[in-house]
């Protein structure tokens, strides 16, 4: 059995999955802000109580809000910022008396899509989680790829390439720079540009339905918003060409990203014929926790 841990900001879930991939079971709990101790108190509660239930002992593998630094063993760029800094990877195990693997919550949700997902088979995947931020992992070979400095798929803070008027410097990034990937392609990013056009004070979501409903402003700024991410994502294909892009979070389930953004992004492409496929996430919200049990494998 596979046990998989999601450390999110408000929430943790874990969940048990059996060898070929059938869930056993799902538990969720409230995630203790700001506490680093009972952050692991919680993480080991909630294995005991999945192990309990099912009468087993299992492997565990977490998703994490950051990575660990190859300099120090530590957390570093944890948007849940009570991690930061602290040696994760060395009191969990101890905690519950078993090696336990932990990589980024991208690098888990692409490691799940690449296994039995939207893109199970393909030999370089790259997952994108578009929501409240712009995460990446990549996957070769059924294997995430951390990278020497742990930052690999990092593609969010990287600058939007081919800047048009108005695009550059760009808009500030919590990162400390301006013009991040993750400033026009975040869901926050999308209602701002849809505010900003003179369209009322909503969601990201809201925006994509008042397309779908056809309202001319919402359909022009989701076209500026297909086109960023088409330079965007050109720009992993010529340094990674992946034979799948994957795409989760909250923006994923905007039908029309996967019609348009293929057509978009050909130009920024260098090849005279792009056969990259842009999918949407087979397990939804649940790829992230199943990836991390799929760090045992």
């Amino acid at each position: 059995m596979r046990i998989g841990i999601d450390l999110g900001g408000t929430k943790i879930e874990g969940i048990a999955i059996a060898d070929d991939g059938a869930e056993r079971l799902r538990r969720r709990i409230p995630a203790p802000r700001g506490d680093y101790g009972k952050t692991l108190t919680a993480v080991a509660g909630l294995v005991h109580t999945i192990e309990g239930e099912l009468g087993v002992q299992g492997t565990v593998g977490v998703g994490i809000p950051g990575t660990i630094s190859p300099a120090t063993g530590l957390i570093k760029n944890a948007n849940s910022t009570w991690l930061i800094g602290r040696p994760l990877a060395e009191d969990l195990p101890r905690l519950l008396g078993r090696p336990v693997r932990l990589a980024n919550d991208a690098n888990c949700f692409a490691l799940s899509e690449a296994t039995d997902g939207a893109a199970a088979g393909a030999g370089v995947v790259f997952g994108v989680i578009v929501g409240t931020g712009t995460g990446g992992g990549v996957v070769v070979n059924g294997r995430v790829l951390t990278g020497a400095n742990a930052i690999a798929g990092e593609w969010g803070h990287n600058p939007l390439p081919a800047p048009r008027a108005g695009e550059s410097p760009g808009p500030p990034c919590y990162c400390g720079r301006r013009g991040c990937i993750e400033t026009f392609l975040s869901g926050p990013a999308l209602a701002r540009e849809y505010a900003e056009a003179g369209g009322a004070s909503v969601t990201a979501q809201e925006v994509a339905a008042r397309a779908t409903a056809g309202e001319a402003r919402a359909l022009a700024v989701l076209e500026a918003y297909a086109e960023r991410m088409a330079r965007a994502l050109a720009s992993v294909m010529n340094l990674l060409d992946p034979d799948v892009i994957v795409l989760g979070g909250g923006l994923s389930n905007i039908d029309r990203l996967y019609e348009r953004v293929p057509q978009l992004w050909s130009p920024h492409v260098f090849s005279d014929h792009v056969v990259t496929r842009l999918v949407r996430a087979r397990h939804g919200d649940s790829s992230g926790v199943r990836g991390a049990a799929w760090l045992w494998t």
